[in-house]
């Protein structure tokens, strides 16, 4: 997903879905500057720790720890969101927790966008704090 703050945005998409953000290792990074393979302004301090200035991931709790992970990957890019997603992701919380869920996301930077309804299907359609559309059902 691109963003402004990929370890903002991480964080949040963390807590909405319940996935942990992939922990930093950061003597590998030490060692990838010292090696001369990166530079001290690709990295940053974040919640003290150091991290890749350009990108955190979150892992779905599922995650085999002996294979490819299935995880979102925040990349930093240097201009806003413009238009529609190419990505849409549906967050279901049950028929009986859209109403708190709608309340605490956007307590917490998430924008109402719509309703929407579809036979006996419905959601709420939302962006997360840089815009990105999302549906909570």
């Amino acid at each position: 997903m691109d963003t402004a703050d990929p370890h903002v945005l991480a964080d949040w998409w963390a807590e909405t879905l319940g996935w942990p953000v992939e922990p930093t290792d950061e003597d590998f990074i030490r060692e990838m500057i010292a090696k001369g393979y990166a530079k001290e302004e690709e990295t940053r301090t974040y919640n003290g720790s150091l991290v890749w200035r350009t990108g955190a991931a979150i892992r779905h709790p599922d995650s085999p720890a002996d294979g490819p992970p299935r995880r979102i990957l925040f990349q930093e890019v240097p201009e806003p969101k413009t238009v529609k997603n190419r990505l849409h992701i549906d967050v279901w919380v049950g028929a009986d927790n859209v109403e708190a869920t709608l309340e605490k996301l956007t307590g917490r930077g998430a924008k109402f966008l719509h309703r929407g309804r579809q036979g006996p299907h419905s959601w709420v359609t939302m962006a997360d704090p840089e815009g990105n559309e999302f549906c909570i059902s």
